[in-house]
Order: C-alpha cells, then structure tokens, then sequence
C-alpha cells in the first residue's frame, strides 16, 4: 500500500485539473496511492482539509505550523475541540523552526504552541506530526517532557542528522522521508536513510512543495510520492513492494484510526 503521509492538498496546483481536486486525487489513484493524509497548517482553515476526507482514504491533521506567528497556540482547548472529527487522525503540523525563524522571541511562542499540541495529543490519543527545522534540541527536549505511549508521532521531511533520528525513534517516532532524499546535495539524509530500520520510515510528499527527482522544478503533487518509494527501496537495497509494506504498516501502527481498508479510488474515469 502506498501512502502520501503528508501533502497540502489545500495548496495544490490545481490548473492541471480544471481547478478541480478530485482530479489530483484521480491522478494519484491511478499512479497506485491507496491513501492520503492532508496536513493542516492553521485552525482557520481547518473546515477546507476537513473537505477533502469525504474521499474515502482521504485523512486529515489539525494543527499550527511553527511559522504561522499570529496562530500560535496559548492553549490546547480549541486544537481538542477540532480535533474530535472522524477523520482527524493526527495532531499537527507543528514543531520548532529556528531556520527561517531567528527571533529568539518568537522561537519561545514556537516551544509554548508545540508544547500545547503535544499535551492535546497525549489527552486525544494521537500521532504528533512534528516540523523541525535547526531546533534538534529543542525539539527532543519537549518530545521527551510529554512524552505519552499512545500518541508517539512522526518527524516529517526529515532533514536532519541521524542522531536526532536516532533519537526520536527511541521515543517511538516514525522518520517520514521527502523527495529531497532524492536532490544529489542530499548526501547526509541519503545516508541517515540507510542507516534506519525499515520498521521506522514512512513516505510522503509535502507537496506542493519538494517535487522529488525526475520532477524536480514542478509543482509537486501526491501522485509523486511514488517516486520518493522507490528511491528509498534502491537506496536501501530491498523490493519496492517490501518498501511499500513497510513503511503502509508503520504508518497504520502509528495513525491507529486509520484503516487499510479505507482506500483511493478513482472517481472521474
């Protein structure tokens, strides 16, 4: 089972397909992706990702990304409210950004409003989706200070050392690879990548953004993600159906309301 992990199905280049997003989820369908996780970046438009789950094997997150400054969280309170939706299965996207991000003041409302969703995770039972950005040890600090063995989460277009990889996968997080595995400057996370056990990697997009190799300077879109598996399995040495079982049962052991059985199929033949 191939999954997109995380893409912005909100953000999407939708040109291609008349303006229409069922045509992006058609077309990922047919490129043999069984499910979609689309990533909410703020509260305000949370009713929009939560449109898109009416496809079956569509899922939603709720969250605030750490660069969103005017949405940071104060409280978990509403991020618990609207989180209680069927197909929300995961708290995110959030995390620390100290990349793009150098105000130190800001970078102290980015660790309140994580803190904030790892506590609202922890009470809801779900996965954390965790951006990370030139904060390791920031970040592995707060995972650790809330730390709750049944919501776990996932560092996603990981990007950083092995050592924080490491480190998140003791905490019983999942590494969730980018096409940016597969840009030639890369060398490190390529790496990383061989050094992971298979039982701690899932794939995704992140489009429209990081259009892996061959479509490098496109817009991205789900339908890619395909490509970014099976990089990974040559990279790794092993079949790309063993990749893609793999990393579908991570991903489902993780995100535990969602189902295998919950799949894409194809609407506008």
């Amino acid at each position: 089972m191939l999954i997109d992990t995380h893409c912005h199905l909100d953000k999407l280049d939708l040109a291609p397909y008349n303006g229409d997003i069922n045509g992006a989820i058609d077309a990922a369908a047919k490129a043999g992706v069984k499910q979609l996780l689309s990533i909410s970046v703020n509260l305000d438009d949370i009713e929009d990702i939560i449109a898109f789950t009416h496809r079956q094997g569509v899922y939603a997150s709720c969250g605030v990304h750490p660069l969103h400054k005017e949405g940071l969280l104060a409280s978990e309170e509403r991020l618990i409210d609207l989180a209680q939706h069927d197909k929300i299965i995961a708290i995110g996207e959030t995390g620390l950004d100290y990349f793009y991000e150098k105000d130190t003041t800001l970078h102290e409302k980015q660790r309140v409003s994580f803190a904030h969703h790892l506590k609202a995770a922890g009470k809801l039972g779900l996965p954390v989706i965790v951006h990370t950005r030139d904060a390791k040890a920031d970040t592995m600090q707060l995972i650790r200070e809330h730390r709750n063995p049944s919501s776990a989460g996932v560092l996603h277009c990981f990007t950083e050392d092995y050592a924080m990889a490491k480190a998140a996968v003791d905490e019983n997080y999942l590494i969730s690879i980018s096409g940016i595995v597969t840009f030639k400057t890369a060398q490190e996370l390529k790496e990383t990548v061989k050094k992971l056990p298979l039982d701690s990697l899932i794939v995704e997009t992140d489009s429209p953004y990081l259009a892996p190799v061959p479509h490098r300077g496109k817009k991205n879109e789900p339908r890619y993600v395909a490509n970014v598996a099976q990089y990974i399995a040559d990279l790794k040495g092993i079949r790309y159906e063993a990749l893609l079982e793999a990393t579908a049962a991570n991903f489902h052991r993780v995100f535990s309301k969602t189902t295998p059985d919950q799949i894409l199929q194809v609407a506008n033949e």
